[in-house]
C-alpha cells in the first residue's frame, strides 16, 4: 500500500501523496461563494449597462458619475432583458446540465441556444445561424465559418464553467473546450478558458494577483491572448498606482481588431483579448475592492457591461455573497426571484442548481462530501492546446458598395479574402419574415448558396465571406435567387484581406 502523507496548509489545504492537494470547506461556504459569483455578475452587468460600447477607444472620465441606486437592478431586469445576454446564455448551459447531466453531448448545448427566443450578437449569432443551417460544433465556431471567432462571446458566458468547478481549472477548461467551441475559436475561446479558470481559483485563494497569474497558466504562451494578459500584469507591476497608464499601454499595443467585421478600421472593439485585458486591469488595480474594481472595469470602456460582469462574478466568488458590500446589493433581494427573460431561471433558482452541479463535479473529479463538509481535490492549472483564428490575414481595405436593394452585385478586389456586410430587411415592419436565397460566385465559380433571413433571431451577421484565397485579383458576384418586392437585401461595404500589411504611401 502506498503511504499517504498529509500536511495542513493555509486555507485548509492538505497535501496528499505526490503533490496532490485538497481543500475542505463547509457546504454553506461553498454555497455562499457560488451565490456570490452569480449575484456579482448580475450586479456588474447592470452597473455597466448604460456605458456599453459608448466609450470606444477612450475611458470614462473621473468627473462623470456612474449610475447606481436602490431598485435599479429590478427595473433593469424587467425593462432591458437584452442586456443580460451573458446571463441567459450561461443559464441555457446550466439548464442543459440540469436536464442531461455532466456528460451532456455538445449538440444539446448548441441546440439549446440556437433554438432559444432571445437575442444574440457577434460570435453567438453567427454560431446560431451555422447550427440552424447544418454547420455543427465545433465547426460552428471556427473562424473559417464564423468571422466573429475572436469576439468576446464565450468569455462573457463561461462563468458557469468556473462556478461548477471550484478549485478545478482543468475541469473547467474541459467543459469550455466542448461548449466554447460552439461559438468561438482561438483567442475568443481562450477568453472563456481564462475567465473560467479565474473563477475556479477564486474558491481557493483570496489573493487577486495569484488568481490572475495562476489562471493564465491554462493559456498557451505562444498565443496573442497570453501575451496580452501577460503584458497587463507586467504593466501593473511597472505602474502599480496608475490604472490609466496601463490602460493607455493596452491601447497602444492591443487595440487593433483584425477579425470582427464591425471592429475593422473603427474604434469599436469587441475582441476577447482587449476586453479580457480590461477585466484583468480592474481586478489588479481594484485590489479586491468590489466597488472600485467594478468602476475601473466600466470606466475602461468598450464592452463596459460585460467586463464589470466578469469582474463582479470573480470577486463575488472570492468574497462570497454575504461579503459583497451592502451598497452593491441594494434591491438585489427584489430581483432574485425574477426569471431572466427567455428563461425559467431566476438567481434564487441558479444559486441552488449551481451548488448541486458544483458538488456533482467535485465528486466526479476525486473530491467528496462528508456531512456538511465538502472536500475538493485541487488541480494545478495545465495549458490548453494552441489555436489561432485568422492566421496570416491582414485587413487592408474597406470599401462601400452603396447598394440598397440587391438583385445582383459584383465587385473586384486584390487579396486573400473578403467579408461583405449587409442585411436582409422587411420593407414593412408588420410583414411576415422572409428568407432570401443568394448565390456567391468567386471568379465565376459557384462557392456557396446561402439563406439570408429577415428575422433578427435567425439572421446571418454578414452576407458572405471567404478567406484563404490565392493572393491575386478576384471578382465576387452575388445573385439573389428569390427576390421579392416586399423585402430587400442591402449591402453596405466589403472588407479586403491580404497575407501582408498594406504598404504605407507617403504623399
Amino acid at each position: 500500500m502506498k503511504k499517504i502523507i498529509t500536511t495542513t496548509l493555509a486555507l485548509g489545504f492538505l497535501v496528499i501523496g505526490a503533490g496532490q492537494q485538497t481543500i475542505t470547506m463547509a457546504k454553506d461556504k461553498l454555497r455562499d461563494k457560488i451565490k456570490g459569483g452569480w449575484a456579482g455578475q448580475t450586479i456588474g452587468v447592470t452597473f455597466g449597462g448604460p456605458y456599453e460600447f459608448r466609450f470606444d477607444g477612450t475611458f470614462i472620465q473621473d468627473y462623470q458619475p456612474l449610475l447606481w441606486y436602490d431598485g435599479y437592478l429590478k427595473k433593469t431586469m424587467l425593462n432591458d432583458p437584452g442586456l443580460y445576454d451573458d446571463l441567459y446564455m450561461d443559464l441555457s448551459f446550466v439548464d442543459v446540465f440540469e436536464k442531461y447531466g455532466l456528460q451532456a453531448p455538445v449538440d444539446s448545448f448548441a441546440n439549446a441556444f440556437a433554438h432559444a427566443g432571445y437575442m444574440l450578437w457577434h460570435a453567438n449569432q453567427s454560431a446560431r445561424y451555422n447550427i440552424l443551417n447544418g454547420i455543427k460544433a465545433p465547426e460552428s465556431g471556427n473562424w473559417i465559418n464564423n468571422p466573429h471567432a475572436d469576439d468576446i462571446d464565450y468569455e462573457i458566458e463561461s462563468d458557469y464553467a468556473g462556478l461548477m468547478s471550484p478549485g478545478m481549472p482543468n475541469t473547467a477548461s474541459a467543459i469550455s473546450d466542448k461548449i466554447g467551441h460552439i461559438m468561438n475559436y482561438g483567442d475568443g475561446w481562450y477568453g472563456g478558458v481564462y475567465i473560467g479558470a479565474m473563477y475556479t481559483q477564486a474558491f481557493i485563494s483570496d489573493n487577486i494577483n495569484d488568481i490572475v497569474r495562476d489562471a493564465l497558466k491554462t493559456i498557451p504562451e505562444q498565443s496573442k491572448y497570453y501575451q496580452c494578459i501577460h503584458d497587463v500584469i507586467q504593466w501593473h507591476e511597472k505602474f502599480p498606482d496608475d490604472w490609466k497608464r496601463t490602460w493607455f499601454e493596452i491601447q497602444c499595443k492591443w487595440s487593433s481588431d483584425t477579425g470582427c467585421p464591425d471592429g475593422i478600421f473603427t474604434p469599436f472593439d469587441i475582441d476577447a483579448k482587449l476586453n479580457s485585458a480590461y477585466v484583468v486591469l480592474a481586478l489588479l488595480y481594484g485590489k479586491g475592492d468590489f466597488g472600485k474594481s467594478l468602476e475601473i472595469a466600466a470606466r475602461a470602456g468598450q464592452d463596459a457591461d460585460c467586463n464589470p460582469s466578469s469582474v463582479g462574478g470573480i470577486l463575488g466568488a472570492l468574497l462570497g455573497y454575504d461579503k459583497i458590500p451592502a451598497y452593491w446589493k441594494m434591491g438585489l433581494k427584489e430581483a432574485e426571484d425574477i426569471d431572466f427573460k427567455y428563461t425559467t431561471t431566476s438567481l434564487n433558482k441558479v444559486y441552488g442548481i449551481g451548488l448541486k452541479h458544483a458538488i456533482q463535479n467535485i465528486q466526479a473529479n476525486g473530491g467528496h462530501v462528508t456531512g456538511d463538509q465538502v472536500t475538493i481535490l485541487i488541480q494545478q492549472p495545465t495549458v490548453v492546446r494552441l489555436e489561432q483564428s485568422f492566421p496570416g490575414l491582414f485587413p487592408v481595405a474597406r470599401k462601400s458598395v452603396e447598394n440598397g436593394n440587391i438583385k445582383e452585385l459584383s465587385f473586384s478586389f486584390e487579396g486573400t479574402g473578403f467579408v461583405l456586410t449587409g442585411e436582409a430587411q422587411k420593407k414593412e415592419k408588420d410583414d411576415k419574415d422572409y428568407v432570401f436565397e443568394a448565390a456567391l460566385y468567386i471568379d465565376g465559380q459557384l462557392v456557396e448558396t446561402a439563406k439570408l433571413p429577415t428575422s433578427f433571431t435567425t439572421r446571418r451577421n454578414e452576407l458572405f465571406w471567404k478567406y484563404q484565397l490565392p493572393n491575386n485579383k478576384h471578382t465576387v458576384t452575388i445573385r439573389v435567387l428569390n427576390p421579392d418586392d416586399h423585402y430587400m437585401l442591402t449591402a453596405e461595404d466589403y472588407i479586403v484581406f491580404s497575407d501582408r500589411l498594406a504598404e504605407k504611401k507617403n504623399n
